[in-house]
């Protein structure tokens, strides 16, 4: 298993695959797929404010049918205490995705900077 940010899910969508590394590509190719309910909520925020023009719901079924994409459903619990001791990001969303992450132990692939910096696990 292993998790995509919120702008990985865009591009899958968006079948945009040449902005992901070739590292990224193997790990979506070799992995089962998942993401956390904060990237649905950030999916959400995008389409509110214009910058994704497809209904986020829309977005992630189509996602499940083709590829298997799944939201986890993890103890919101341990990932709100992951969360609070991360102190590197002020964005909230950040937050929430990497601490869902590391909750379950998994891999995260994002282009985030900042992310890949404090995440082990992240993957670009």
């Amino acid at each position: 298993m292993i998790y995509l940010d919120t702008h990985a899910v865009v591009w899958l969508y968006d079948d945009t695959d040449k902005k992901f590394s070739n590292k990224a590509k193997e790990e979506i190719r070799n992995n089962d797929l998942s993401i956390s309910q904060m990237v649905r909520l950030e999916l959400q925020y995008l389409y509110e404010i214009g910058r994704i023009k497809t209904h986020p719901e829309a977005i992630l079924k189509y996602l499940n049918q083709s590829i298997g994409l799944i939201v986890s459903d993890s103890n919101s619990v341990a990932i709100f205490d992951h969360a609070i001791e991360i102190d590197w990001t002020r964005d909230v969303f950040d937050r929430l995705i990497v601490a869902q992450a590391m909750t379950d132990n998994v891999s995260l692939i994002t282009k985030d900077k900042n992310i890949l910096s404090n995440y082990s696990m992240a993957i670009w």
